[in-house]
């Protein structure tokens, strides 16, 4: 049912209004519906090409009021009221009663679903790509503010000889949520090989009722159902919600519950108790001096850092011993002593002395001997 009824039918007398206002007999009721009828397909017929987006009607027992609501209030109203003038005397003659036409301007055309199904008509009729025309509309409506747009187009789309329908949408558009404002367009794009359906659905936030604190916070209620689900912050009526299913683990007023530490001792023990590479309690060397741990490091950090400070004190509570660093000294070069060693003298027997070179020059020896 969802996906078939009108989502403005649907939300009528509670978030939307009618948009024909009158009351009759039962007599009366048939000419009254036909009289609607016939002056909404005038207005649409005669400006169809100056982008008219909802038409609404007031009756009196002599007196017809008109709001017409479009994005181009100019071609509405035409050179000083011409067209103005010309649409009141023709409604006249329709129905012999007095009209008034109001001419309001629609400021962000994105964010109305017949508009925006009328330009992807517009564009599909000026052979656009359909894909790129839908898209197209996508991103203009959510970079105006909607929460969430759905498009879809149905029939010979490009020309195919099978007719088929394609779907594009960005945000949320929840249908069955009756808080949601979603406005519904339908408009269908003539053209050369067969009519194309255009369906747009736009989320424009949400309507909360009045005296609804939650509604000046700007948060939706659709967030804050995703909050609960992914176990974050809620606020409003879920918080109560939450904190009334939270109560029995207070013991009254005891505090929480503390979880209590496995046979192995510390909250990574596993289900046998002991740690399968942990070393026993009997083999571990106890710390003897030990600096005190910093938040960081209680917070779950297990590297220690080394003590910077002169004034701390160890675990037992002593003043730190200060700590004067030795520094090897190496000794002073020694300067170099003279070579003492003796020069190897000539060779002092007669046999060497007698001997001569085998090659090269010889030498000449003195005969003082």
């Amino acid at each position: 049912m969802g996906q078939k009824i009108h989502p403005g039918g649907l939300r009528v007398g509670v978030i939307h209004d009618w948009k024909s206002n009158w009351y009759t007999g039962t007599k009366e009721f048939s000419a009254f519906l036909l009289e609607d009828i016939k002056i909404r397909e005038h207005i649409y017929g005669k400006l169809e090409h100056a982008g008219l987006s909802d038409i609404l009607i007031r009756k009196d027992a002599q007196r017809i009021t008109i709001d017409i609501y479009t994005a181009r209030p100019g071609i509405v109203i035409g050179k000083s009221g011409v067209e103005v003038d010309a649409l009141r005397k023709e409604i006249h003659g329709m129905t012999n009663k007095a009209v008034h036409i109001n001419i309001n301007e629609i400021k962000r055309p994105e964010l109305d679903a017949k508009l925006v199904a009328q330009s992807i008509a517009e564009q599909l009729q000026n052979r656009v790509s359909f894909r790129r025309a839908m898209k197209r509309s996508l991103a203009s409506a959510i970079r105006s503010g909607a929460q969430g747009i759905k498009i879809t187009c149905g029939g010979r789309l490009g020309g195919a000889e099978m007719s088929r329908s394609e779907t594009y949408s960005e945000g949320r558009v929840p249908l069955h949520t009756i808080r949601a404002d979603i406005d519904y367009g339908f408009v269908e794009a003539k053209t050369t090989f067969g009519r194309i359906g255009v369906k747009v659905w736009i989320n424009k936030g949400e309507i909360m009722p009045e005296g609804y604190s939650g509604a000046a916070e700007g948060t939706r209620l659709g967030e804050q159902d995703q909050a609960r689900r992914r176990g974050g912050a809620l606020e409003g009526l879920g918080a109560s919600r939450e904190s009334a299913r939270n109560r029995s683990q207070d013991r009254e007023g005891l505090g929480p519950v503390k979880r209590r530490r496995g046979p192995g001792g510390g909250p990574g023990a596993g289900r046998g108790g002991k740690r399968s590479g942990a070393r026993p309690a009997s083999s571990r060397r106890p710390r003897t001096s030990e600096a005190p741990r910093s938040e960081t490091a209680r917070a779950g950090e297990t590297v220690e850092r080394p003590r910077t400070d002169e004034t701390g004190k160890s675990a037992e509570g002593r003043d730190q011993p200060s700590i004067n660093p030795e520094v090897e000294t190496m000794p002073a070069p020694v300067a170099e002593a003279p070579d003492t060693t003796p020069q190897q003298d000539a060779p002092s027997s007669d046999a060497d002395q007698d001997k001569k070179p085998r090659g090269g020059r010889q030498t000449k020896t003195s005969d003082t001997e």
